[in-house]
């Protein structure tokens, strides 16, 4: 951990595999728990807030030593006012990319850095813009199964990089965690004490 020398103990608190990797790309030592929380967006939630939200929420799910750092992420998709989860079949992932064709939408991360008494919470959201999508194509995808357990129904790093038109912001932030905000976050934590909120 030659980048952050007084983080010591890590845990990413995460099942994502893709979160693992790019985590383990910063050359950090971290182990993973998978934590239990209602994922259920609150009536009249903002999209934003909502993400910040799990993020915290799964942070405080861990039960983790004092001295330990919590990093805990979520990811949606938002197209206009409407958060777009985890497909809940092969149909709904169809519609979600019907949707999703040829248009714009947001994808947004909240991320949670805690240690003691110590949290700070913020998001990072990257524009996306799909191009047209053929039905067909659309079916080919889903029947890969990739889709089935992302926000959107689709990965930018698997399978779906041809979908994608263009990007503005965090690339990292589309797969599932946004390293270059991330970094500075644990270059604070790795430099003093102070609380923080964002």
């Amino acid at each position: 951990m030659q980048n952050y020398p007084n983080i010591g103990k890590l845990i990413l608190a995460s099942a994502s595999p893709r979160r693992r990797e790019l985590l383990a790309s910063l050359g950090l030592d971290f182990t993973v728990q998978v934590p239990q929380i209602d994922e259920t967006p609150h009536p009249d939630e903002a999209p934003r807030r909502f993400a910040e939200r799990m993020a915290a929420e799964k942070a405080s799910a861990i039960d983790a030593s004092p001295d330990t750092v919590l990093i805990a992420a979520d990811t949606i998709v938002v197209q206009g006012n409407s958060i777009l989860g985890k497909p809940k079949n092969e149909q709904h992932a169809c519609a979600m990319l019907s949707h999703l064709s040829g248009q714009k939408h947001e994808v947004i991360t909240g991320v949670c850095v805690k240690r003691n008494d110590r949290t700070e919470i913020f998001s990072v959201s990257t524009e996306v813009v799909f191009r047209e999508l053929g039905a067909g194509e659309i079916d080919r995808y889903v029947a890969t199964g990739c889709p089935m357990d992302k926000a959107g129904a689709y990965a930018i790093q698997g399978g779906a990089a041809h979908m994608v038109r263009s990007i503005c912001g965090s690339y990292t932030n589309i797969v599932g965690l946004p390293l270059c905000e991330l970094h500075e976050a644990l270059i604070s934590f790795d430099s003093g004490p102070e609380i923080a909120y964002s």
